[in-house]
């Protein structure tokens, strides 16, 4: 039995620890410097639950020696330590940051090291970059890619028609930085929260507009190999005007702590939600111009004991399937691994891949 430390008993931690569990092939740990978050997960009863300060790397180092992996659904500037005690300790380490200088830092720990290092295993980084990998290799010469992925409420009921669905930091993240993509065959990085965009998908009308992070490492992979990639979060009909109105014209984009704040005491958590994914490629085949794509409309599902999310469903079952072909031998064992490594219908075929397969 292969041994696990999930680090954070947050949204993700939790389901991943009840996701792993539920197979009967993993011993988990759970850790988290917060007593009181562990203790929420202790009716799960998935996991051994563990007090840590994974800032303190001599005691996380304590905690993770003898487990063959390491999950982190911690913030992403806690990542980088975690991945130098991955390296320590020989474990495979793998995260959901949409963080892009973290994961390049991760990139050079991983250089030499005994373990799997696989950052950027969620929604998006992640499945988003797998789905679209695939749809570029089954054309002769591409043209575009567009990635386009939300995680909605359901039954939006506030002017910004959304709520909280997962990390605070990594949402105001991914409003503030720089997005990279491809533009004329070269790569740039775009404004955040500029390329705004329409479209109807099952009836119902999306926004759309540019964020960081939800490219993975694609642009890297495939600069000077198309004309156009790039990547935006989708959300119902008028919420990045009043974003705009928040961090440009009142400069919170300015005070980010004062932004989280606002969020987490306004918006409600909801786990009534849907996944929206749609990837789309244009480019040549056999001497003709076509055009494919990939949507899936994903809903929260029970697992174990109770009901999670559709964004818990989704970011936890990348990592725990990602993590579950390194360690089964699906992919390599050993040093960094992006993304676009893995082909789709192994993922899709996986045990937790198969979580994406939920669609209407």
């Amino acid at each position: 039995m292969k041994k696990v430390l999930v680090l954070g008993a947050g949204k993700i931690g939790r389901i991943v620890s009840v996701m792993l569990h539920e197979t009967g092939d993993y011993a988990v740990t759970l850790a988290d410097a917060n007593g009181q978050m562990l203790e929420v997960c202790a009716p799960d009863g998935a996991a051994k639950l563990v007090k840590v300060d994974v800032t303190d790397e001599a005691a996380l180092r304590e905690v993770a020696s003898g487990h063959d992996a390491i999950l982190s659904t911690c913030p992403f500037y806690l990542n980088v330590a975690i991945a130098r005690v991955a390296r320590d300790i020989g474990a495979s380490y793998f995260d959901v940051t949409e963080d892009v200088e973290t994961t390049r830092a991760i990139r050079e720990i991983s250089k030499g090291a005994d373990g799997a290092f696989v950052p950027q295993c969620g929604l998006a980084p992640g499945f988003i970059s797998i789905a679209a990998h695939d749809l570029f290799k089954r054309f002769d010469k591409v043209r575009s890619l567009r990635l386009r992925v939300g995680a909605l409420p359901q039954n939006p009921t506030n002017r910004l028609k959304y709520n909280l669905t997962w990390s605070t930091d990594g949402l105001i993240n991914e409003y503030l930085n720089p997005c990279e993509a491809i533009h004329k065959g070269k790569r740039i990085e775009v404004l955040p929260l500029e390329g705004y965009e329409r479209f109807t998908l099952d009836g119902t009308e999306y926004e759309a507009f540019n964020t960081s992070g939800g490219v993975g490492a694609l642009c890297d992979m495939l600069d000077g190999k198309l004309d156009s990639l790039d990547y935006k979060t989708v959300r119902y009909p008028g919420h990045q005007e009043i974003l705009k109105i928040l961090i440009e014209d009142l400069a919170l984009g300015q005070r980010p702590e004062l932004l989280k704040d606002i969020f987490e005491k306004s918006l409600p958590i909801t786990s009534q939600d849907v996944i929206v994914i749609f990837a789309d490629a244009v480019g040549e085949r056999d001497g003709y111009l076509c055009e494919e794509n990939f949507i899936r409309k994903v809903h929260g599902t029970k697992i174990g004991l109770r009901q999670w999310s559709a964004i818990q469903v989704t970011t936890s079952a990348g990592l725990c399937a990602v993590m579950d072909m390194v360690l089964t031998g699906t992919l390599p064992g050993k040093g960094y691994i992006q993304q676009e490594q893995v082909a789709l219908n192994d993922f899709l075929a996986n045990r937790f891949g198969r979580y994406y397969q939920h669609s209407s």
